[in-house]
């Protein structure tokens, strides 16, 4: 989404990053994103929780939040998602690579209406590179202060492949993601050339036909753990 701070990656085409949002919904996603034994970990401070704690987040949720960023060295603030896309919270999927490393772990098990302040290490966050963009040297430990605001079920849950799945055979054929893909480019209404359904639908097959066979099951599609078909 835009706003959110974003992952270290390579630069993409325009194109790419126009489709951005529906190869989230179906290209293969970032692994689980967790502290290695020995490395540095996020701390983490709870400043508000609501008497009523559910649903708690989990990895592939799609949550809802606003957050500050700051230094840690000096304490100035590098990012406000409040004075971005018109103050709008932002909407990301949880574990999955949208936002640093330790975001994802930060924002784990956390309930709508609760507020943390966490602190990440460089190896958690843009590390020995920084973000220039950001205005993040490198080796900068990050402090964020986090308000959430809804958890809702994301791209990979079950609900997703069902509605994909038409003929419910717990398979994803060519045909249903061609379907699903033309449903997306109708309901957002953005003008795109002709060939860019074929190539979106190419890469789907590309990152996670990992046998070959023609269909994207189940576990290729990478249904969370937390979900059964």
């Amino acid at each position: 989404p835009q706003g959110t701070v974003p992952r270290r990656r390579a630069p993409r085409s325009d194109m790419s990053r126009g489709l951005s949002l529906l190869l989230l919904l179906l290209a293969l996603l970032a692994a689980p994103a967790r502290a290695e034994g020995g490395a540095a970990e996020v701390q983490i401070e709870v400043l508000h929780l609501p008497e009523t704690c559910s649903p708690k987040s989990k990895k592939g949720d799609l949550l809802n939040a606003h957050y500050d960023g700051f230094l840690a060295s000096d304490g100035s603030k590098f990012y406000c998602s409040r004075t971005q896309n018109e103050g709008h919270p932002k909407w990301f999927v949880l574990g999955v690579g949208q936002v640093i490393k330790g975001l994802d772990i930060a924002m784990m098990n956390m309930c709508p209406g609760e507020k943390r302040k966490v602190t990440i290490p460089p190896s958690l966050a843009y590390g020995q590179q920084g973000y220039a963009q950001g205005k993040i040297p490198p080796n900068a430990t990050l402090i964020f202060e986090i308000e959430l605001y809804a958890v809702n079920k994301g791209p990979r849950s079950v609900e997703a492949f069902n509605k994909i799945d038409k003929d419910s055979d717990k398979k994803l054929s060519e045909l249903e993601i061609s379907q699903y893909l033309k449903e997306e480019f109708a309901r957002d209404g953005k003008k795109r050339h002709p060939s860019a359904h074929d190539e979106i639908l190419a890469d789907i097959f590309k990152k996670n036909d990992h046998d070959g066979d023609g269909f994207i099951s189940a576990k290729e599609y990478n249904v969370y753990q937390h979900d059964e078909l």
